[in-house]
């Protein structure tokens, strides 16, 4: 009896030990695909329909997403320093303590994306949709947002030192303890904002076309100038 369940542990003990962070690295690129974990550098995915993927703690750096369908794919942890996302489709996708050095969202979609904590220092989201998104302690140091669509967005806590917010739609944005340095209004609305401070505009850098929340009032002298 000893050396029968000695044999089906045995047996069971790959299923066991299995990782399903690597179960499905060699699968190919489809809706619902499982990359976890996996290795996926300078891939080209441009136009794939990569829906519902998961892409938790995969390195995707340099990769090359333009114009895919990653409707509600997770890439939670992801790894995607220098990644291609230009025009892709990414509403409701999570990407959430994501790692996004100089990523390119040029005129992606992210609507009512989840992006707490996103690392996205230099990225490029010109012209990109991100109505509803959340990213609340992100790091967007230095990143573009010129001409976004930022409705309703939360940058609560987020840094947004020398970020560029020109020509944005800041509808409803919500900026509660946004670190805001030398961040660029120029030619901005805010007066739709929430949470915007004194101080907080006191550091950033705007214009004559610069519309300010009620109760602000324009600093003697902006830092950029």
């Amino acid at each position: 009896m000893k050396a029968f369940f000695a044999v089906v542990f045995v047996l069971a003990l790959p299923a066991l030990t299995a990782t399903p962070a690597s179960a499905g690295c060699s699968d190919s690129a489809g809706p619902d695909v499982d990359w976890s974990g996996c290795e996926k550098r300078r891939l080209k995915l441009g136009g794939n329909d990569l829906s519902g993927g998961i892409f938790v703690d995969a390195n995707l750096s340099s990769s090359d997403f333009k114009d895919a369908d990653l409707t509600g794919a997770d890439l939670s942890s992801a790894n995607v320093t220098r990644a291609r996302f230009a025009g892709a489709k990414m509403t409701e996708a999570v990407l959430e303590t994501t790692a996004g050095d100089r990523a390119d969202f040029v005129e992606a979609d992210l609507t009512g994306a989840n992006m707490v904590k996103a690392e996205l220092p230099r990225a490029d989201l010109t012209g990109a949709t991100l109505d509803g998104v959340n990213l609340e302690k992100a790091d967007l140091q230095r990143t573009v947002l010129e001409n976004a669509s930022l409705k309703n967005v939360n940058f609560e806590y987020a840094l947004l030192a020398r970020t560029r917010l020109q020509g944005a739609d800041l509808e409803g944005a919500r900026f509660h303890g946004a670190y805001t340095l030398l961040a660029r209004f120029e030619g901005t609305d805010l007066s739709k904002t929430e949470g915007l401070s004194q101080d907080q505009l006191s550091i950033a850098c705007g214009d004559e076309e610069t519309i300010l929340p009620e109760g602000l009032e324009m600093p003697e002298e902006w830092p950029c100038e």
